[in-house]
């Protein structure tokens, strides 16, 4: 069967599903074709690059095959992004499908692509499969080096002026990015109610942000673990820059491995690497590490509960895929265990705030930024890995709005009798 002939039934193909499942976008086919023939010039499409890329899904439909195809650009959009694909997702359920498709066509089109060379690139194959993190601090760190060793330029970007690679925080809606991220950072320190002389651990520090921030705006000395080296060199030279270096050091370390004591602790965005198997080292770590009387601030993104332990960690696909290619060793906590295991490590439970709206933009203004300096990146990191962490940025936005993540500030302090020291109300944190 030649090229044409399979282009055509592929044509009928689309052209049927599209009917059946009253689907308003578009297709454009490797020699310029399109369906329907008469598709508008602007309207919105999905770009098939090559014969090759139907036969390899034909062959093989997973949501990982589309993953490689979407990466390696050989499936496209046409005037429109990942956010207009899912507002145009079809009015009919998947599973109503099934029973009205065409299958002799189907079959057929099948059939015609079965021994076409699949081609390529495919430029995810190589990676290993996901695993939950061991715990140790050799995996630790080459998972973490994994995802932020990517590029500092890259990251730069996109990310606010700070660098700054967590929820932002939205005192307005229509906040941008540089004014979430200096709104989330005073609030971690109002939460944190640091005081001038005072000694803040950042467990996962990222690029330094909060730590300056508390050194210039609440007269702290701080102290910044990670595990990427790139972080950390722009940690230390943005701190000598800002004539901070004697109040934010900075080291490569294990967080397990830490010694001595402080009067604030903070974990933004970093327990999503720990692995659900090693949450007891970790809280053990932290009480040991937090001084009587001290404060510490959880912010974690979360999944919601299932009705058992056994059945919350089973991945979904999409899950599956993020921790594989973007976040190796991930995994993500319910607030009910979070909260759960705090107390069983002795500490309070102050507050709980759930942020997830606030991460819903936080990761579509992100998307946005990157995918407007998508030439840059592809310059940086290559276009395989611009239009992954697109995808994640995506998916991400989408998954908060939708519910299916959450995220969570929890301050607790050591269990103790009698007055714990914070005010009656949450007053003068949102004045």
């Amino acid at each position: 069967m030649g090229a044409k002939g399979r282009l055509k039934t592929l044509s009928k193909l689309l052209a049927h599903v599209r009917q059946l499942v009253e689907l308003d976008i578009g297709f454009v086919l490797w020699d310029g074709a399109t369906v329907p023939e008469n598709l508008a010039p602007d309207a919105f499409a999905i770009v098939i690059a090559d014969e090759g890329a139907v036969a390899g899904l034909l062959r093989r439909p997973t949501t990982e095959t589309l993953l490689n195809l979407w990466v390696a650009k050989r499936i496209d959009l046409r005037n429109g992004d990942i956010f207009d694909l899912v507002q145009h997702r079809p009015k009919v359920r998947t599973r109503d499908i099934s029973g009205r498709i065409n299958k002799l066509l189907a079959v057929n089109t099948a059939r015609k692509f079965w021994f076409v060379g699949r081609g390529g690139p495919w430029p995810l194959e190589s990676q290993p499969n996901e695993k939950p993190s061991s715990g140790s601090r050799e995996e630790n760190q080459k998972n973490i080096q994994y995802h932020y060793d990517l590029s500092n330029a890259f990251y730069a970007l996109w990310l606010d002026k700070e660098m700054v690679y967590s929820c932002g925080y939205c005192t307005d809606w229509d906040n941008d990015v540089d004014r979430m991220q200096q709104d989330k950072l005073d609030m971690i320190c109002r939460k944190l109610r640091l005081d001038p002389g005072e000694r803040m651990l950042d467990i996962g520090a990222g690029w330094g942000s909060l730590t300056r921030y508390a050194a210039e705006h609440y007269g702290v000395t701080t102290l910044g673990v990670t595990l990427s080296t790139q972080q950390i060199e722009y940690a230390r030279a943005e701190a000598e820059r800002r004539g901070l270096s004697e109040r934010c050091r900075y080291e490569l370390v294990d967080y397990a491995a830490l010694e001595g004591q402080f009067d604030k602790i903070a974990s933004i965005g970093m327990h999503e690497h720990i692995g659900i198997d090693n949450y007891p080292t970790y809280y053990r770590t932290v009480k040991r590490l937090l001084k009587p009387g001290g404060l510490y601030l959880h912010h974690a993104i979360t999944r919601p509960a299932k009705r058992t332990g056994k059945v919350f960690r089973r991945k979904n696909k999409e899950f599956a895929l993020l921790t594989k290619y973007i976040f190796p060793g991930g995994e993500l906590d319910h607030i009910g265990n979070t909260v759960t295991m705090l107390e069983q490590h002795d500490f309070e439970v102050h507050d709980v705030e759930d942020w997830r709206e606030h991460y819903e933009r936080t990761c579509r203004r992100w998307h946005d930024r990157l995918l407007a300096r998508y030439d840059e990146a592809v310059a940086e990191v290559g276009e395989a890995k611009t239009r992954l962490w697109l995808l994640y940025l995506a998916g991400s936005s989408i998954a908060f709005e939708r519910n299916g993540a959450r995220i969570y500030q929890t301050l607790v302090s050591h269990k103790r009798r009698g007055p714990s020291g914070l005010p009656p109300t949450r007053a003068d944190l949102y004045r």
